[in-house]
């Protein structure tokens, strides 16, 4: 086997790759096995017509498709393995010669591991993050509790308020004609929640239970539905049903129905800490961002359209996959959205190539820095998966081939030189 390696622009390669005539025949002998059961020649059984008269009956091209697919793999595998190229996407193929007697040629394209030049990653600057806590902090999660504990209550003997929430009927009109999808029974509405189209909500309010009125809006330009794009439109209305959301009191006795406390100042200690703990994990994160994005920033890399394409492909399977562990599956996901899945994968393009240039650099850092693993440190990481997995150590390890106990370690590797680079930043 004779190959051709050309380097491309943009961390692209061509390979050329010449499998010889005997090789070739190896894949028609295949082909032949492989079909000889489904080719029917007059006089002959299935699966006992020769190959000759097949050939010379059908043309020995009908046999050159899964001679093919039977070679280019293995040739294109040992190919890669022969020039040490670290191939990070599928490869474009093109047959350039196939036929009986003769070597076959064919080309794949395909995008490798890009060069990575280091710029300034050490001493960094970054904007430091307060990790503050404010009364008015401590209030809004108190708030969210509350809101959590409220409770409706049916309201007779006042009008429509701001924040209540409403039972009503209602039927649209456009251009005097009902129209589909306008009318509803029975519907629950909360006043200021904005769910409704332009001014609706607040033409409610000030009415009273059972009564009936007109409600004049205008559908936005940029409707879901096409035919109501910009129309005015009236909705006949009836006020069915008043609730009023009563909060309960911020005190002592609420600190003991909502947590373990016994008064009201424990249980506010115990939601700062908690928010100083939130706080000061996200300052890390967002350290950690900011200071390897500075670090992609300084650093120069091609990186081939492929090489997204696959990490894009890669991320929508994962993303396909937490839907379905929800319940939902990519179809529905797009009934609800809207999206699609070229729309999906353009959304994550930008992520993919963001993840792609975080993890090149930190492997070049890796390698500028000589950052090693140990066995322990490994094992450690090993038995904090297996806990999370609920399984012993030794069950874990028996599970791993070598090629992911080598990706954890190649982990583990660029995490310290995260951890090496944040360290080195100055925070200002």
């Amino acid at each position: 086997m004779n190959v051709n390696v050309e380097t491309l622009e943009k961390s692209m390669v061509k390979l050329t790759i010449e499998v010889d005539a005997e090789r070739f025949e190896e894949g028609m002998k295949h082909a032949y096995n492989k079909n000889k059961g489904k080719i029917t020649v007059p006089g002959f059984r299935k699966g006992k017509v020769p190959r000759q008269l097949i050939e010379k009956t059908y043309g020995a091209e009908i046999f050159y498709e899964d001679a093919a697919n039977y070679i280019i793999p293995v040739a294109y595998d040992q190919a890669v393995e022969d020039n040490n190229l670290q191939v990070v996407s599928r490869p474009d193929v093109d047959v350039q010669q196939v036929e009986k007697g003769k070597a076959m040629i064919f080309t794949a394209e395909v995008a490798v591991k890009p060069e990575v030049t280091l710029g300034d990653y050490k001493g960094l600057e970054v904007e430091k993050v307060n990790v503050e806590v404010t009364d008015e902090d401590i209030q809004a999660d108190i708030d969210k509790v509350r809101e959590q504990n409220s409770r409706l209550v049916t309201i007779t003997d006042r009008a429509v308020e701001d924040n209540d929430q409403v039972v009503i009927d209602f039927e649209g009109f456009v251009d005097g004609e009902p129209f589909e999808g306008g009318k509803g029974e029975d519907y629950p509405l909360t006043i200021g929640s904005h769910s409704f189209i332009d001014n609706f909500e607040e033409q409610l309010i000030g009415k009273n239970i059972d009564e009936e009125l007109e409600v004049n809006v205008t559908f936005p330009e940029e409707y879901q539905s096409e035919a109501l794009q910009g129309k005015p439109a009236m909705f006949k209305v009836k006020i069915k049903e008043i609730k009023f959301k009563e909060l309960p009191e911020v005190d002592d006795e609420f600190a003991k129905d909502v947590s373990e406390f016994d008064t009201l100042d424990e249980y506010k200690a115990d939601i700062k800490a908690k928010l100083l703990e939130q706080k000061e994990k996200t300052a890390k994160t967002e350290k950690q961002e900011a200071v390897l994005e500075k670090a992609i920033e300084n650093a120069t890399m091609e990186i081939a359209d492929p090489m997204i394409d696959m990490q894009t492909e890669n991320m929508t399977q994962d993303f396909a996959q937490r839907m379905q562990q929800q319940g939902l599956t990519l179809e529905q996901y797009f009934q609800f959205t809207g999206q699609n899945m070229a729309t999906l994968k353009d959304s994550m393009k930008v992520e993919a190539e963001k993840r792609i240039k975080s993890r090149l650099v930190l492997e070049a850092i890796v390698g500028a820095e000589a950052i090693d693993v140990s066995d322990d440190e490994l094992k450690e990481e090993l038995e904090k998966m297996a806990k999370m997995y609920n399984m012993s150590y030794d069950e874990l390890a028996e599970k791993m081939n070598d090629d992911y106990r080598d990706s954890i370690r190649d982990d583990i590797k660029n995490q310290k030189a995260l951890d090496f680079i944040v360290e080195q930043a100055k925070e200002v």
